[in-house]
């Protein structure tokens, strides 16, 4: 084994062997492909989810708010929850966490598809929206789950090569997923497509069954939830490069994003069916997945911390372009630039979080990038609601791509780490150092 010296204390390397290069190279340990099975399905099906959610929602109401609300009430127990769900996820089997949630899911699935087949009337809208609340219960706890899990199915070395796969996975159910839900929903109707929802989160279930049981670091004695909790956000807060990239995506996509708003514009601005919105809705994934593609044959190693500023400033220019945009085409062109650049980011944000966690607390900082990250979509699809209620669906749109850019601006002065952060495989080694010998520091000192 390799050991390594820390101001006069040797510590014991636990990676002990050169794993094999290439950007297929996770595809080999059986967990991974579990695990990357796991996540297709998933993400396939809530995908297709959000898009049917959001039309039933606006065909109910016509109220641009209503869509907003539909973000706001999963993202309430989502945030609420995550911080627990990360003390969770670092205490107990983290795989056994994402079977729970995944069968809550299963029957969120199966009671919209219950509630559609129904056809109870007025009180539909509170149905749909407490079956959201429940998965939102679920997504609390699953997120900080499987990023944590994410890190252990394959040998450090390769975490940036896997994270990738993991991204371009999410990025093709993502695309597949929206125009699947949007095809079903037309020909089949809402119970048809929530029943096959069902089925997809069954099968994530059976993959998530094969991994094998990682273990779990003993917790310190006499820690409460909240010391335990403390740790996490500490970690972050105190780690200007994590703190910086969570803050940089939470304020962009909460003032950029306008998917919620898909169904308005489809409907009254650029006159399209469900399939249309389904293709609108595919448009930035696919953008998306072009980026990730790429970015697992070359990875944004050097200048990794300036290529996620200017991702991010793209992301913010697209959506001006897409607010002002009155023809399908180039509103698709538009949505799928604003994918591009969000997945170039999403590759680096992803490296970041996986690289720069150890092991021990990677629940508790997924718990953290969840509030941060995980929940943006939601908050900027409420955001998104009550702008485009206050000053006119287009005009929010735009104002909230410029906004996206002051952002960039302010985050490029606040976070100079951030910034001038490299992914070098030599810097990253002595960074992993770095951070071991910080802990065994605060072990020795708590003692």
């Amino acid at each position: 084994m390799a050991r390594r010296d820390c101001g006069g204390k040797r510590l014991v390397a636990d990676r002990v062997s050169e794993p094999p290069a290439g950007p297929w190279a996770p595809f080999r340990w059986p967990d991974f492909r579990s695990l990357f099975g796991a996540a297709f399905c998933s993400t396939l099906a809530s995908r297709a989810l959000a898009v049917v959610l959001g039309y039933e929602v606006y065909a109910l109401t016509g109220n641009p708010l209503a869509l907003g609300m539909l973000g706001l009430i999963e993202v309430i127990p989502a945030v609420s929850l995550a911080l627990y769900g990360g003390h969770i996820a670092d205490r107990r089997d983290r795989r056994q966490i994402l079977r729970i949630t995944l069968g809550a899911l299963v029957v969120c699935a199966c009671a919209l598809a219950a509630v559609e087949a129904s056809g109870v009337g007025h009180a539909k809208l509170l149905l749909l929206y407490g079956v959201v609340f429940v998965a939102g219960i679920a997504r609390g706890f699953a997120e900080p789950a499987a990023q944590a899990l994410e890190a252990q199915v394959v040998p450090f070395k390769i975490l940036i090569n896997s994270s990738t796969l993991m991204a371009s996975c999410w990025m093709s159910a993502a695309v597949v997923g929206p125009l699947a839900g949007g095809f079903s929903y037309q020909h089949l109707g809402a119970a048809w497509t929530f029943a096959g929802i069902a089925v997809l989160y069954g099968l994530a279930w059976i993959a998530t069954t094969l991994i094998a049981p990682r273990p779990r670091p003993a917790p310190p004695e006499g820690e409460s939830i909240w010391q335990s909790v403390a740790v996490g956000v500490r970690y972050v807060l105190h780690d200007q490069i994590l703190l910086g990239s969570m803050s940089l995506d939470l304020f962009a996509v909460l003032f950029g994003g306008a998917i919620a708003m898909l169904p308005i514009f489809a409907k009254d601005i650029l006159k399209v069916d469900a399939t249309g919105l389904g293709m609108l809705n595919a448009a930035p994934t696919l953008g998306a997945l072009v980026a990730v593609l790429f970015a697992s044959r070359r990875p944004p190693v050097r200048h990794a911390g300036r290529t996620l500023f200017l991702a991010v400033t793209g992301f913010g220019v697209a959506m001006i372009v897409f607010a002002l945009s009155r023809t399908f085409w180039l509103s698709m062109v538009a949505l799928a630039f604003s994918g591009l650049f969000d997945g170039l980011s999403v590759v680096i944000r992803r490296a970041i979080n996986r690289l720069f966690s150890p092991d021990h607390l990677r629940g508790r900082i997924a718990s953290v990038s969840t509030i941060f990250i995980g929940s943006s979509n939601e908050l900027g699809a409420f955001e998104s609601g009550m702008m485009a209620a206050w000053l006119g669906t287009v005009r929010s749109v735009w104002v909230g791509g410029i906004l996206t850019l002051v952002v960039v601006s302010f985050a490029a002065v606040m976070a100079p780490k951030l910034r001038k952060l490299s992914l070098d495989p030599s810097r990253l080694s002595r960074r992993d150092q770095e951070i071991d010998c910080e802990l065994d520091a605060e072990e020795v000192a708590s003692r």
